[in-house]
């Protein structure tokens, strides 16, 4: 069911508790923010409080500091981005909870934005502690989650403030959400779903679900060895999940009893080694060598899954291609996000490591989503409900 929204509620003059996901990666050397697109996607949700005289207050997690306070972790440099986004003076809080926050919130004034701390200082956030939840929303009249990146998360900032607050969705968990349903029950046909990364079990409902849901499955990656195992193929010293054996098998034979199309890699970039400058080879999925690793698709599997997907009006891709943390092992990987910028099509990027590339590739801006949330995204698209979701208001 549709959840309400930001722009069902009055939010002039209220305090709004402002959930984001401003998770950003930070450079290991300088800790300066190195892809500030999370701060960016929610700035229509804090634009839209600001001019509607709310007094914003927003909370947000950062790395994983472990419950304790970790000076590189802190908030304070995220403020600063998102000021100069804003064009706003925005002040910081040195917690999250407390008196001495809510004196700051006292002083807010209408279009005014406070910042809290980490809120994964305290062990209470992730453990969905109630002292801890109640404690933050006595910050606010209302909250707005807009963090669909950890709406699959039950936590005391995603789902225990929402039993003491209304609670609506922000505008961009409300385009997550209208995206992922379009993907799950009305996608425009013929439509395809493109999977990656290392392991099967991550993956195993999601691809369970979307079987039924699209005309055509395409897995690549290291996953893919699994299914070749099924089949008798030697694959080397390739990850193997043996306890997954049976479940590849069993998703091979109903892709064909439901008719519809499971295509894997017809060739791969092997190397006798998983390191920078390690020698590969190309060859055929029927000829691995014993003593080789599979780290990428080969050019013929890349032809291969462009010939099928360019069929399609929706694709969605989760998981790279290959090993792509290592150059060399991430053309395939890079190959097909090229070629899904091209199309005209609607092509979704489901989040985490995919959504990763495609930024850094500088290509998202040619795909018509990329989602925010890795996590949350599978486990929406495997058929599950998410904490973060179920507890806001609905429409109706």
């Amino acid at each position: 069911m549709p959840k309400k929204t930001v722009e069902d509620i009055q939010v002039k003059g209220k305090r709004v508790l402002l959930r984001v996901d401003f998770n950003v990666p930070l450079d290991i050397n300088t800790g300066a923010i190195s892809d500030d697109s999370r701060i960016r996607a929610s700035l229509p949700t804090i634009k839209y409080l600001v001019d509607h005289e709310a007094k914003v207050i927003i909370c947000s997690h950062l790395g994983r500091p472990g419950g304790k306070v970790v000076e590189t972790l802190r908030m304070a440099p995220i403020a600063e981005r998102l000021s100069q986004l804003m064009g706003l003076p925005i002040s910081t809080a040195s917690d999250c909870i407390g008196q001495k926050v809510e004196s700051q919130v006292r002083t807010l004034r209408e279009g005014d934005i406070l910042v809290l701390e980490n809120l994964r200082f305290h062990p209470e956030e992730e453990a969905n502690d109630p002292s801890f939840a109640r404690k933050l929303a006595k910050l606010a009249d209302i909250y707005v989650n807009d963090a669909f990146g950890t709406a699959h998360r039950a936590h005391a900032s995603t789902v225990g403030v929402a039993k003491h607050l209304p609670a609506v969705a922000g505008f961009l968990m409300k385009k997550e959400l209208e995206v992922m349903e379009r993907l799950l029950h009305n996608p425009e046909r013929p439509s395809a779903c493109l999977i990656g990364g290392a392991k099967v079990s991550d993956k195993i409902e999601l691809l369970q679900n979307m079987l039924r849901k699209v005309d055509k499955l395409l897995v690549g990656g290291s996953m893919a060895a699994t299914f070749f195992k099924t089949q008798g193929y030697e694959v080397g010293h390739s990850l193997i999940e043996d306890d997954k054996l049976g479940l590849a098998k069993k998703l091979l034979q109903e892709a064909k009893m439901w008719k519809v199309p499971f295509l894997l890699p017809i060739d791969a970039v092997v190397a006798e080694e998983i390191i920078a400058g390690a020698s590969t080879r190309v060859m055929p999925i029927s000829n691995i060598p014993s003593g080789s690793h599979i780290v990428d698709i080969g050019p013929q599997s890349v032809e291969l899954f462009c010939n099928e997907l360019k069929k399609c009006r929706t694709i969605m891709w989760n998981g790279p291609m290959g090993i792509y943390e290592i150059p060399q092992f991430a053309h395939g990987t890079k190959a097909i996000a090229r070629f899904l910028s091209t199309l005209n099509a609607t092509t979704v990027i489901g989040g985490g490591s995919s959504a990763e590339i495609v930024q850094e590739m500088g290509l998202a801006d040619k795909m018509t989503h990329v989602s925010t949330g890795g996590g949350a995204s599978l486990r929406f698209l495997e058929g599950a409900k998410l904490p973060g979701v179920e507890v806001l208001l609905d429409k109706k």
